[in-house]
């Protein structure tokens, strides 16, 4: 069981998440705070945002909860504030989503062959 500390760097690291998203093109972005099943950001339609800020990251379940999502058409994205990284690197967090949904945004944004 995680110590109060380690609660409460997820529960600050998701806040810090969204107020970066907030600021970066995602203005209704909010974190959702302790104790809600979901999504840990709200007001980023289409997209559920996992926010993992602890050492022991287990990436097959974290794909699982993205792959259960991406049936409802939903774009699941978990990212890692990773051990060392304070607030004030949030843009140099890691974000971990499925290939299958990484080829798709590539494709939908122009990389690779015209079809």
């Amino acid at each position: 069981m995680p110590s109060q500390s380690r609660k409460h760097r997820g529960y600050r690291s998701q806040k810090v998440l969204a107020m970066y998203l907030a600021e970066n093109g995602f203005p209704f972005a909010e974190s959702t705070g302790a104790g809600r099943s979901g999504s840990d950001i709200t007001g980023c339609v289409g997209i559920d945002w996992e926010v993992k800020a602890r050492t022991g990251f287990n990436p097959s379940s974290a794909i699982a909860q993205l792959k259960e999502r991406a049936k409802n058409g939903i774009l699941g994205l978990v990212c890692l504030r990773l051990n060392g990284q304070g607030e004030q690197k949030v843009k140099d967090w890691v974000v971990v989503l499925r290939l299958e949904d990484t080829v798709k945004l590539l494709r939908e944004a122009g990389y690779g062959d015209k079809k």
